[in-house]
């Protein structure tokens, strides 16, 4: 540990109280100039809470700040960037339609004598700020047009433009994959070295041990320790975090692969997806790996019937087909988990129970009357089958955390039965309890015989997860693996555009011996 007089913020015994919630409980965290300090725990452990207090999003109840050696009162956002304190929300804060520049300085543009924008000092500004972070940009560029890791960068510039000397990350990584990761990774250790302090929340513990110098544990709202990151473990993390080991965080894999439930041949969608061919069988849980930009989302959207394609068959249960709409899909026995649950998965503002029962009213309405009681009775069975933790049905879902929106998003499926389930990216911005639970859930429902195609950005859950690993580069499937022998060396060669590593021999036999009707 740096010495106090290095010391960049500090603070003390923070209590913050909610209607029936003690959020944080004698919370203290300190912070070194230069510093990345990694703050982890479970969803609801307090984290944003503590960071929207250090933003002046809120105040605390009890406590004190001190930064840069000073007592400061941080009554309000603007008061926080005024002493140099960024935050980065995960959910960017950009205006979509404004270009980087405008979004970088809205609201601090600088001005010529006459109190006019000057529009040439603004554009000169933005490139020092992007060509200081080494990020090829041009400001004129409409944020709509920008991919998700640039806009990362454009956050970070803003921040800058602030003189920052502290910013604050929250799950900055959650959609960055392969060389995007390690460029933000690059820019960070860039900022490091001119003096500035990180606070860096993830769940992703890997990222963890490749970024921090220091780590603070939160659980239940208190501070379970802060340790140098050479002194920890992953597994001493994870147990601070949740209070137990998880010995085995991956459940066994399923020994009970049947019948074909998808076979996918021929399909085709200009300058995307390029003569796709994939099976899944009952019982099984393949894996779809690639880089962002591979082509998994658009595959599955293909398939579902979400987005159109050219050309391409599609069998479920070894008959064709015709998947033209979500709708056609959704009667034939699929079911898609959307990447952006928040989004595309759940009505945030609606309780659990209607957005478990809207989706399914077909199945609980008679003579065009919903009959809400059997309505009630099928969400509260759901509720308790996935252990969704909520005070109870008629809990708006944005109130959840991120494991039981998930778990929402699931039970409005299950009702249904699915026999193909899709899955896209299903333990994003999840702690690592909430992922074991989702891990859990996913190899029950192959072990009933429920087929499951899974999207992952996250090789240690692609590999620990899928029976077989199907890999992606340039909208064609480049690799196929056993999931109990592959590698991530294998899997990022072959995701990166390596040499094509055909299917070990083994898993056909495997398939075709346990294909057997049931």
């Amino acid at each position: 540990m740096q010495s106090m007089s290095n010391c960049i913020l500090r603070m003390e015994n923070i209590t913050r109280h909610f209607p029936g919630v003690v959020a944080l409980d004698d919370v203290t965290l300190t912070c070194n100039k230069g510093e990345i300090l990694a703050l982890v725990g479970e969803n609801g452990a307090g984290k944003s809470t503590l960071m929207k207090i250090l933003s002046g999003v809120y105040q605390p109840d009890g406590g004190r700040i001190l930064f840069n050696g000073q007592e400061v009162i941080l009554d309000s956002p603007r008061r926080a960037q005024q002493l140099g304190i960024s935050i980065i929300m995960q959910e960017f804060n950009l205006l979509p339609y404004l270009t980087v520049e405008e979004n970088i300085w809205l609201g601090r543009e600088p001005a010529n004598g006459l109190g006019i924008v000057d529009s040439r000092e603004v554009t000169r500004r933005s490139q020092e700020l992007l060509v200081t972070l080494g990020v090829e940009l041009d400001p004129n560029t409409p944020v709509n047009d920008l991919t998700v890791a640039q806009c990362q960068f454009v956050e970070i510039a803003k921040a800058l433009s602030l003189g920052a000397d502290l910013i604050i990350m929250d799950e900055p990584s959650s959609t960055l994959t392969g060389h995007e990761l390690d460029y933000l990774f690059k820019v960070i250790r860039d900022l490091q070295a001119r003096g500035v302090t990180i606070i860096y929340i993830s769940h992703r513990l890997e990222e963890v041990f490749r970024i921090a110098d220091q780590v603070t544990v939160l659980k239940d709202g208190k501070v379970v320790g802060t340790k140098g990151i050479h002194e920890v473990t992953k597994n001493d993390l994870i147990q601070m975090m949740v209070g137990r080991t998880l010995a085995e965080t991956f459940p066994p894999r399923s020994s009970r692969i049947g019948e074909s439930v998808l076979r996918v041949s021929e399909l085709n969608r200009r300058d995307v997806l390029h003569d796709i061919a994939l099976e899944v069988h009952a019982g099984e849980i393949v894996g779809l790996a690639g880089l962002v930009g591979a082509g998994r989302t658009e595959l599955v959207r293909a398939v579902f019937g979400a987005d159109p394609r050219d050309s391409g068959v599609i069998e479920l249960g070894g008959k064709v087909t015709e998947i033209r709409s979500p709708a056609d899909a959704i009667r034939a026995g699929m079911a898609l988990i959307p990447e952006d649950r928040k989004l595309e998965g759940l009505v945030q503002l609606l309780s659990v129970r209607k957005n478990i029962g809207l989706p399914n009213l077909d199945i609980f309405q008679r003579w065009g009357f919903v009959r809400e009681q059997e309505e009630l009775q099928g969400v509260c069975e759901w509720m308790h089958n996935l252990d969704i933790r909520a005070s109870g049905p008629t809990q708006p879902v944005m109130n959840l955390s991120g494991g039981n929106q998930q778990k929402v998003v699931l039970a409005k499926w299950l009702i249904r039965k699915p026999r193909l389930i899709i899955l896209d990216e299903p333990t994003r911005g999840i702690d690592v309890g909430a992922k074991a639970e989702i891990y859990r859930i996913m190899r029950e429902l192959a072990e009933s015989q429920a087929a499951i195609l899974m999207i992952s950005s996250e090789l240690p859950e692609i590999l620990g997860m899928a029976d077989r690993i199907l890999v992606m580069h340039e909208g064609k499937l480049a690799a196929e693996f056993d999931g109990a022998t592959a590698t991530e060396e294998a899997v990022m060669q072959a995701a990166t555009g390596g040499d094509e590593v055909p299917p070990p021999p083994e898993i056909v036999n495997v398939v075709q011996l346990s294909i057997s009707p049931n």
